[in-house]
């Protein structure tokens, strides 16, 4: 069997042809209420199957997220395998966002779910919370590299909490231990490695003070923050200022609160996408 294109260089096809933007599935009640929409699994569906109809073409990836599926068991999965399927058919990316994290054969479970050609959620990738230890992945990082697919690393989040535990150690911080690792799992890449980074769009000036490289890493950037929490393309392009060529511009509310008409689904990501293009 041939091996499989890795994924930080189909990663890198989607965003020269598409763009640079991912764009969230995040079916919250209110915005399924705005969209005239049951709170329900099937409202889920709707929503989710709208948003890939709209994105065709524009984003570079879609990111699911896993957690707003899940509150409705297992009719709520069964939209997410629907929706997984439908992107695929249609030639997007996906990267399911659920932040899993074990250790041992649980963590060998969790990626055989979300990244295991066998399973129906398997999605191109996963987010992944490292604070087990950065090892304890290994199972998913391995798994990713085998199949094609990537994982993305929560790195620098941008949620008040998340320095508290991130920032420690100053020099020698956890989030400059994690990133440091996974650097050395994609220093083989030419360009994009498997491992992805998730870094807040808001976070400023945080890895320089903290020494941090984030171009060395060669990881895709997952940058949550764009539109509703307040970062523009010309914010992270400065924050950024040597990676941007890795950062995915992540947007979710922003975009969805556009619909539920699926041409303006698409013109409203159309101008995010062309303002992290002409941030460049």
């Amino acid at each position: 069997m041939a091996k499989p294109i890795d994924f930080g260089t189909r990663l890198r096809a989607a965003m020269d042809a598409s763009g640079p933007l991912c764009v969230g599935i995040d079916p919250h009640p209110g915005l399924l209420e705005a969209w005239g929409l049951e709170n329900n699994a099937a409202g889920v569906r709707s929503f989710s199957l709208a948003v890939v109809e709209a994105m065709t073409g524009v984003a570079a990836i879609l990111k699911p997220q896993v957690a707003l599926y899940e509150r409705f068991g297992s009719a709520g999965f069964a939209a997410l395998e629907e929706t997984l399927a439908a992107a695929k058919s249609a030639g997007l990316l996906t990267l399911a966002d659920a932040k899993r994290g074990d250790i041992g054969s649980t963590m060998a479970a969790y990626a055989t779910a979300w990244l295991d050609d066998s399973s129906p959620l398997a999605s191109d990738a996963v987010t992944l919370s490292p604070y087990l230890g950065y090892e304890s992945l290994r199972p998913a990082i391995d798994l990713a590299a085998a199949t094609g697919r990537g994982v993305f690393v929560l790195g620098l989040t941008s949620n008040p909490e998340g320095p508290s535990v991130q920032h420690v150690g100053g020099s020698n911080s956890v989030a400059k231990s994690i990133i440091d690792q996974v650097t050395a799992d994609n220093s083989a890449a030419d360009d994009l490695g498997h491992v992805g980074l998730v870094v807040g769009a808001t976070i400023g000036d945080a890895p320089a003070k903290l020494g941090i490289d984030l171009t060395a890493s060669k990881a895709p950037l997952l940058t949550p923050g764009l539109g509703a929490q307040g970062a523009t393309a010309q914010d992270i392009a400065a924050s950024f200022a040597s990676s941007y060529g890795q950062v995915l511009g992540t947007s979710s509310r922003d975009i969805l609160r556009a619909g539920p008409n699926v041409q303006a689904l698409r013109d409203k990501a159309l101008n995010v996408r062309d303002e992290l293009l002409a941030a460049k």
